[in-house]
């Protein structure tokens, strides 16, 4: 199967960067939001990251404005029809997807690929409510996607090999690395890793053994980290890391799967990281989150 249109949902910080990295590598993308002025946001969000590209000589800025001229920016769905990959990158409920992807599956064309970003909700939660279980699959891009290599593809017991082996080659096409996951599991391979790291330390910070700069000092001076777990929750959202612990909270009903008690707190007082100036960290940008 040939991908030669694609689309993604949610203008996020990460479903406008996957938006941008397709663009650049040649593919006409449809970034689609329910909200006008979240795609505002991610134009302004865009060029800004890409105006650093240029000064860096990464990019040309012909090369920068024929990507441009390669994203439409939409909040109708139906702009959508003609896609031969749709990577859903909204909210992290399960809800929302299924209602998200049965809409896609009566919209779209019949061989089009319908992926969720997610690294939490496995693909076999969503395939059922479409007429394409075979051809719905996790594509999960890390943050901030513009810079991270690696993209994890994942195949559910409900994915054919076609569909595993053509989301493999995209990710190639896309001048990304692609590690394919022969079976699901929640949080799949690097999130299920610096998941224990992150519950750690949370633990450290909670039980009042260091702050939250000592804890990421010493994980990026001593492990050699290019980012300690707490300035990591500020860039990705701490209200990410919320709802992925509630969904494996409502998956499991195990207590120690809750979300950490800062952790709630930071999102009660709508603290949730560098989208909103303030996480564990304050910041004077909001989008000063990609290098």
């Amino acid at each position: 199967m040939e991908i030669n249109k694609v689309a993604v949902i949610g203008a996020g910080t990460m479903g406008s960067q996957i938006a941008m990295v397709c663009s650049l590598a040649g593919y006409p993308v449809t970034l689609q939001d329910v909200r006008a002025e979240s795609l505002e946001k991610a134009k302004d969000f865009l060029d800004m990251q890409m105006e650093k590209r240029i000064k860096k000589g990464r990019f040309t800025a012909e090369e920068v404005k024929s990507a441009f001229q390669r994203i439409s920016f939409t909040t109708s769905l139906e702009e959508l029809t003609e896609s031969d990959l749709v990577i859903e990158a909204i909210v992290e409920k399960l809800d929302v997807k299924r209602e998200l992807f049965k809409k896609l599956d009566e919209m779209t064309q019949p061989h089009a690929i319908l992926a969720t970003n997610s690294s939490t909700i496995v693909s076999s939660k969503i395939a059922d409510v479409t007429g394409r279980p075979d051809k719905v699959c996790n594509i999960h891009f890390f943050n901030p996607a513009l810079v991270m290599e690696l993209v994890e593809v994942v195949k559910g017991p409900h994915t054919s090999e076609e569909t595993a082996q053509t989301s493999m080659d995209f990710v190639k096409k896309i001048n990304k690395l692609p590690v394919l996951l022969n079976k699901e599991i929640s949080g799949f391979i690097a999130n299920r890793i610096l998941g224990k790291l992150m519950d750690e330390a949370v633990y450290l910070l909670e039980n009042g053994y260091a702050s939250h700069e000592e804890i990421d000092l010493v994980c990026t001076k001593a492990l050699n980290h290019p980012i300690g777990p707490f300035a990591l929750m500020d860039l990705t959202g701490i209200d990410v890391n919320y709802f992925v612990r509630m969904q494996r909270y409502e998956e499991s009903g195990d207590e120690r799967d809750k979300p950490a008690k800062i952790v709630r707190e930071k999102v009660e007082k709508g603290e949730l990281g560098r989208k909103t100036g303030k996480g564990f960290y304050t910041y004077e940008n909001q989008n000063s989150a990609v290098k």
